[in-house]
This record gives C-alpha cells, structure tokens and sequence, in this order.
C-alpha cells in the first residue's frame, strides 16, 4: 500500500473571524466548536487512515510555536513543521510538501487539507479518502474532494463535474464565486459541488503538473526548500527563494488547467468557517435559533450568535446580531453583514491598531502573557511560564520590572546573580540588567509582572541566549 502523507495548510490569518481570530492567534488555532483547536481536529480525524506517516505542517514563521505546541498536546509530532517567510497561496507550499515528502526516496500520496475547516462525520470523510486512494488517485490523477451543497452559496467556489460514471467524476471545470441566481441554477443541475480546497495525489504527479503548467512556481519552491535550514523542530525555508516565488494557488496554477482533474463528491458536514454567519450555521441552536458560547444571558432574541469571554454578556431583543467580545474588543454585527468584518480589520490595519493582529493575551513558546493595564510610563502584565520553560536572557534599554510570584517557583538570573522565588516572594529588575526567568518546577509559574520606563514596546528586548532559537531582538 502506498504511504500516506497529510499535509496540513495552517497558513491562514482568519479575518473574517476578528475579533477572536487575529493575525498572530488565527482561527486554525482556536477550539471553536468543542474542545480541540481546529487544526488538532483536522489531525484527529484522520485516525485510522491505513499507511498513514506523520503529517507535513506548512505554517507561517510566526505561528510556530502555537503548531507545535498544539501538535504536542495531541501526543502527535510532525515529519516536518515547514516554515513560510512569507504567504504565497497553496500552489507553492504543497510544492514544497510535496518535494520534502519524495526527499527520502519514496513517492506517497499526498492529502492536503487546510486545517481550519470543519467537518461533522469523521468517519465518512475517511471512507471517502479511501475510496479515492484506491481509484483516481493511485492511478496518476490529481483528485479533489467537492461538498455535495445544501443551498445556493455564493460565498464558494464551485467545480462542475462530467457525467457521472461512479462514485469519481472527471471535472469539467472550476468556476468562482457565483451571483446568488447562478448558484441557484448551479445547485439545481446537480452536477455543480463547492470547492473544498481539499485534494489528494501522489507528490510526483503534482510535481509535474506544476512544472508543465507553473514552471516558475516549482523552479522557486526547489531553491526555497535546497537552502532551507533546520531550527530545532523546524525547517525555515530560504527566505529570498521563497520570496521570490510567484503567488498563485493550486486552483489557478494546476487544477484548472490538468487534463487529469478528477472530483469526489462527499457529504459529511463540511464548513469551513469561514465567517460568524457560518460559525452560528454548524453550533448548537436553542430551540430560537440562538448559539451561545461563555457566559451569554439573552432575553427575546431569535437567530443570535453570542460568544463570551470573561465577562457577562447580556442581549435583549435582538434578532440576526452577531456579538463577539474579548478582552481587548467587542464586535456587534448584522448577521448578513459579518463578511465585511474583513473591512474593520483592514482599517485597524491602516490605522497601526495592534488589534488587527494580537490579542490582549499574547502566546509564547515559554508560555503567555496577558496585558492587564497600562498608563503613561507602566504595565502590569500576568505572566505564565510552562514547567520546564525559560524565557531569553534578555536586557532592556528603556524599562526596569519588577516580579511579585503568585504561583510556583522561579529561577531567576539577574547579572551574576540566580536565586529562587516561591509565592508571595518578588524581585526588581534594574533597567540595563542582564536577567532571565525559569520554570525549573513541574506545575506552570505566574507572576505579575510591573514594568515601568520611558518606552515599554515589546522591541525593546535584546537577546543574549534563546533556547527557542530566536534572534537578538
């Protein structure tokens, strides 16, 4: 049996989904419907898969650390977390699976999913990746997964198949995002599924598409991947190669123009939450339709979708409103209107607002940070550092901290010094000073951390040591 290889697409940045979903914490990374992020659901689901290897991550640089935690927590470890330096579409990240995948000699399949989507029976969409494997895909085509459609959406793109001659279908061709008459009459004909974005194909045959149909696509993700370099559990494709690397994804560059398409039609709860509206579709619904999540009181309301943070949050007499609140934001919206929620972060973005890509809460590989309060020359922040973790030995030029341990103990460096904090027990950190902080305990420190100074920026960190392999600053 040919070996399977998932590829996971964790590249995304999950706009639609601000305020809880920003450009440093994307939805990929977020357990928005149970327990599980949904880039943990998408490996899970694939259990039981015959001749499955570990999967090939290809993730932004930035979010490293969040996919091998994440991996960690499943118990799970990755064939290689492949780093971006920048987003170019799929076409070239699964090149770069793709040849990572044949580098030790073998020709697998290939499953490509991105790792933001949903999908409600698990065991139905493992049948049909075997019923695809052992068909098309064996057998050189470039198979693609297409969600039989329960109503005319215009939020997708659809792929037509030809006449049916089993479970498989030759495609026909791809087509965009329809008017809402056309994906009516798409619907209709029967012969029209939403496209998934989900495929699977031996590494060689898409190799060779690409570089008959994209050659500039895969010449670039070979330089890329050949000056790559390994960075603990990572491997950092080079930056200039990749940069270079034109930006187009697999749609454009190899399945609308192979001659060897072929589509799956599949009914198993797909979504790929790609906005509120879609996350209220798929969540459990009170008998008015409403979906809560936290602490939510609503009084009157029909068809609301509420999700709570840490506060109370209270409606009345809404109907079609979405309400999102964190820490840092609060979104009230139309719920025909949240697929222009991409439009306020956009002007967040265009403003400097550090709401467009961070939350209050800031993870790292140490552990997290939660910004509680700040004012003109201070932050209090609420520091957790997992056991066994340490940040940088670090230095700061406008600021001095001081430590207050609230739980655990702490190995604290500050110049020649190093001493231990437990409970209730504090520190001061003299700008300029040399310093570290280490969990050398089996249960999570925190601390309250007081920063005060004349600049109090996260860039005003140099390093001297990093056991996380990042830069001096």
């Amino acid at each position: 049996m040919t070996t399977l290889v998932p590829v996971l697409l964790s590249g995304g940045s999950g706009t639609r989904l601000w305020p809880l979903s920003r450009e440093m914490h994307p939805k990929q990374f977020q357990p928005l419907v149970g327990e599980k992020s949904l880039l943990q659901a998408t490996w899970e689901r694939l259990q039981g898969l015959p001749g499955m290897a570990a999967p090939i991550v290809v993730a932004n640089e930035e979010h490293r650390f969040m996919v091998a935690e994440q991996l960690r927590q499943l118990g799970a470890s990755a064939s290689a977390i492949v780093l971006e330096p920048v987003g170019r579409n799929t076409a070239p990240a699964i090149a770069v699976a793709a040849l990572q995948a044949m580098a030790g000699g073998e020709d697998p399949l290939l499953l490509v999913l991105p790792s933001d989507h949903v999908i409600a029976d698990p065991a139905g969409f493992r049948a049909a990746v075997q019923e695809a494997r052992r068909g098309a895909a064996e057998e050189g085509s470039l198979v693609t997964f297409g969600i039989v459609p329960t109503a005319a959406e215009t939020g997708y793109g659809y792929i037509k198949a030809a006449a049916p001659t089993g479970g498989m279908r030759a495609v026909e061709r791809f087509v965009e995002k329809p008017d809402l008459a056309t994906a009516e009459a798409y619907v209709a004909s029967g012969d029209y599924f939403w496209n998934s974005g989900m495929f699977l194909f031996r590494a060689s045959r898409y190799l060779a598409e690409l570089g008959a149909q994209a050659p500039a696509i895969l010449a670039a993700a070979r330089a890329a991947l050949a000056g790559a370099v390994r960075d603990v559990d990572f491997l950092r494709l080079d930056r200039a190669a990749f940069e270079a690397c034109p930006s187009d994804s697999i749609d454009y560059a190899v399945m609308e123009k192979t001659t060897t398409a072929a589509v799956l039609p599949i009914n198993v709860g797909w979504n790929d939450v790609g906005s509120w509206s879609a996350l209220w579709e798929i969540a459990d619904q009170d008998p008015d339709g409403n979906a809560h999540h936290g602490d939510v009181l609503a009084l009157g309301c029909k068809n609301t979708l509420a999700w709570g943070g840490r506060r109370l949050v209270s409606l009345l007499g809404l109907t079609d409103v979405i309400v999102v609140d964190t820490d840092d934001a609060l979104l009230v919206a139309a719920r025909d209107q949240v697929q222009q929620v991409k439009d306020i972060v956009a002007r967040l973005k265009a403003e400097g607002r550090p709401q467009a890509s961070i939350h209050r809460k800031v993870y790292r590989p140490w552990g997290s940070y939660d910004g509680i309060d700040s004012g003109e020359r201070f932050q209090v922040k609420r520091i957790v550092v997992k056991p066994g973790a340490a940040l940088s030995l670090q230095m700061h030029h406008h600021r001095a901290e001081h430590w207050i341990v609230v739980k655990g103990t702490a190995r604290i460096t500050c110049e020649d010094k190093v001493f231990m904090l437990s409970e209730n027990q504090s520190t001061y950190i003299p700008l300029g000073s040399k310093h570290r902080l280490e969990n050398p305990g089996k249960v999570p420190v925190e601390l309250i951390e007081v920063q005060s100074g004349s600049y109090l920026g996260e860039d005003d960190i140099v390093r001297f040591e990093d056991v996380y392999g990042r830069g001096a600053r």
